[in-house]
């Protein structure tokens, strides 16, 4: 399994416009196969700031989602929203266990 966390940034009063756009490429991307997690998440200390969390079964899923339509128009309105400094990483992991 692959594990991708990081995050990406825009101007805090951005937020509101963002979240439609947002809700569609989260909601999208837990629809495709070979997606077991996707999330965004707000930063409550750093407006502004949002924090990714995604677990994709295999290398060739997350290939496929890299290609999709909603992560093309995602990636399209990320000027108008200023988003920037994005900072994903990748991380193989095992089958997950309870702490």
């Amino acid at each position: 399994m692959l594990l991708i966390v990081g995050t990406i940034r825009l101007p805090a009063q951005n937020l509101a416009a963002a979240r439609p756009a947002m809700k569609q490429v989260v909601e999208a991307s837990r629809a495709e196969d070979g997606c077991l997690e996707y999330c965004y998440a707000e930063d409550i200390l750093d407006p502004g700031l949002i924090h990714i969390k995604e677990l994709w079964v295999d290398q060739a899923s997350l290939d496929r989602h890299g290609l999709m339509d909603h992560i093309a128009q995602w990636r399209s309105v990320w000027p108008e929203l200023g988003i920037g400094d994005r900072d994903l990483r990748v991380y193989d992991v095992d089958e997950p266990r309870r702490t």
